[in-house]
Order: structure tokens, then C-alpha cells, then sequence
């Protein structure tokens, strides 16, 4: 067990594979698995300076489908509720989604809330394309503000 762990630890070693790494990590974090993907980031930018804006783009495409995958599962999960018992669902929490609509998933970047709020999006069955587009935009910006965040306030040897 100790032998086959310790290779998968040298092959998503980030120096060697930093990018894959970061997209792989950014997509599993961005589903309903508590993981945070920022560390990743900022580690390959801070081992490779200038891998800033690509690190920046691949974090925010593996969030993003994660992010594709989450809303997938609530609209299944939506879909086998309602086959179930032959009705459907409704709070307050998912009248104020429904209310802004796929401008909501913008919140997508917030800890603890924002996977939770793509899963969601999918069960009311919000237009997927435009979910997808919001995610987008709030996961770039959380990347670009944390790793700028953490660049600033750990600055080291960083190229401008």
C-alpha cells in the first residue's frame, strides 16, 4: 500500500505535472467532495512565476466543469425525486435561486455554499449553458483574487 501510494504522490508531484494536477484537483474540488484547490495554485505559481495566467485559466476550466458535473447530478437528483413521489420541491431558498436564475451561479466561487449552489441550479433546471457561463466567471475571478491575494502577501520571486 505504502509503495503504491507513494507513486501516485511522485506522479501528481507538481513540478512534474503542474498543470494536469491543478485541473484534476480544481475539478474534484469544485463537485460536493470538501476539497480547496487554491494551495495547488498558488504552489505551481509560486514554483513556476510564470505559469501565473495559465494556472489561472486551467484552475478555472476544471472548476468549471466540476462545476458542469455538479449541476448534472442535481438535475438527476431532481429528476428521481419528483419519479419518486410525483411531486416537486419547493422552499424559500429555491424560490430566491429561481428568482435570479443562472445569474446566481455566480456565487459558485463562495466556500461551502457555491458547489452545493451548482447542484441546485441543475435541480430547478435552470438553463445549463448560462449556469455554465456564470461559473465560469465566478471561479476565474475567486483564482484570479486568491492567487493575486496570496502573491501579494507572500511575495517571493515573482516577475512582473
Amino acid at each position: 500500500m505504502d509503495a503504491w501510494l507513494n507513486a501516485l504522490m511522485a506522479a501528481l508531484a507538481l513540478p512534474q505535472v503542474g498543470l494536469s494536477t491543478v485541473f484534476f484537483i480544481a475539478f474534484i474540488a469544485a463537485t460536493l467532495v470538501p476539497l480547496g484547490s487554491e494551495p495547488a495554485v498558488f504552489a505551481l505559481v509560486k514554483l513556476n512565476p510564470e505559469m501565473f495566467w495559465p494556472a489561472i485559466g486551467v484552475a478555472t476550466l476544471g472548476a468549471t466543469l466540476g462545476g458542469a458535473l455538479t449541476w448534472w447530478m442535481g438535475y438527476g437528483a431532481e429528476r428521481a425525486y419528483e419519479h419518486m413521489t410525483h411531486k416537486h420541491r419547493d422552499g424559500r431558498a429555491l424560490r430566491w435561486l429561481r428568482r435570479f436564475g443562472p445569474k446566481a451561479c455566480l456565487l459558485s466561487w463562495l466556500p461551502i455554499v457555491g458547489d452545493p449552489l451548482c447542484a441546485v441550479a441543475g435541480w430547478l433546471r435552470l438553463p445549463f449553458w448560462p449556469c455554465l457561463a456564470y461559473m465560469a466567471i465566478g471561479k476565474f475571478a475567486r483564482y484570479f483574487g486568491m492567487t493575486a491575494g496570496l502573491i501579494w502577501f507572500f511575495p517571493g520571486q515573482y516577475v512582473h
